[in-house]
């Protein structure tokens, strides 16, 4: 018998997709559901206490209902404030998302690191954590933005976006003392991967994320386990399908999620 448990993805919104796709190179064929927390969206203007509620409840709910092998917190103010409380909650693995500042500090040549999030993960003292171990001899600035969430979701829906937006979310690093000497960047949500193209435009750092990393995990936690002979359509599962997730259908069948579900 082929085993068809599926990896769970869950995100705020589709940010996680950047996530997801680094995944499907390495497991091509493993069963998807993705799942948004549309109606909770966005997560990086919520307080700690409404995240730290939320998240583990609705895996909660959608382990019950989609029994998957593995989740993945394809999202950094999730993980930096809920993966404790849904690794407690559930008896499976859990694989985290958190900011890539490790691998920033060994690319950056100027010592001077730029970490962009959503204001819910900048503030964290994981985040402090991270820095005080493994940048250590960096300036680490940081810079919250709700906006770039918003563009990176625009342009997965086919919309167009300003380029001078982007231009004014990376001065909100580069603006601050020291910062004009910030040679790399850390992504620290997953939306802003979708974007990164359009980030490289505004400004022409060194872009870091761990998706790559996130991906080598799942596959290693996995290894030796049965997969599906071919590759199955995926479900993206919503809190709240409304018109903008129906605008999302041709990106999500790129994505190999032809079907949209409701939780």
């Amino acid at each position: 018998m082929t085993d068809a448990r599926p990896l769970l993805f869950f995100d705020s919104g589709v940010g996680g997709l950047s996530v997801l796709a680094e995944a499907q190179k390495l497991l091509p064929n493993a069963p998807i559901v993705y799942a948004a927390d549309s109606a909770g969206y966005p997560y990086g203007t919520k307080s700690e206490a409404e995240i730290a509620a939320r998240v583990p409840a609705l895996l909660g709910r959608l382990v019950e209902r989609y029994h998957p092998r593995l989740v993945v917190i394809a999202c950094n103010t999730a993980s930096t404030i809920a993966l404790a409380h849904v690794r407690s909650a559930l008896d499976l693995p859990v694989v985290g998302t958190v900011p890539a500042i490790k691998p920033a500090a060994l690319v950056s040549k100027t010592r001077a690191i730029g970490v962009l999030g959503t204001e819910a993960t900048i503030r964290q003292p994981y985040v402090d954590r991270l820095a005080a171990e493994f940048a250590s001899d960096c300036l680490v600035l940081r810079h919250g933005s709700a906006e770039l969430v918003d563009l990176a979701e625009a342009k997965l829906r086919g919309e167009a976006t300003d380029p001078a937006a982007y231009v004014r979310i990376l001065e909100g690093l580069t603006g601050q003392p020291g910062g004009e000497r910030i040679d790399t960047v850390v992504l620290s949500c997953t939306h802003f991967r979708l974007v990164e193209p359009e980030l490289s435009a505004a400004r022409a750092f060194a872009y870091v994320d761990g998706a790559e990393g996130i991906a080598r995990r799942i596959a290693f936690l996995t290894a030796g386990q049965e997969w599906p002979a071919e590759a199955v359509p995926g479900i993206a599962v919503f809190t709240r399908v409304d018109e903008k997730v129906e605008a999302l259908r041709p990106a999500l069948a790129r994505f190999g999620l032809p079907n949209i579900a409701s939780l």
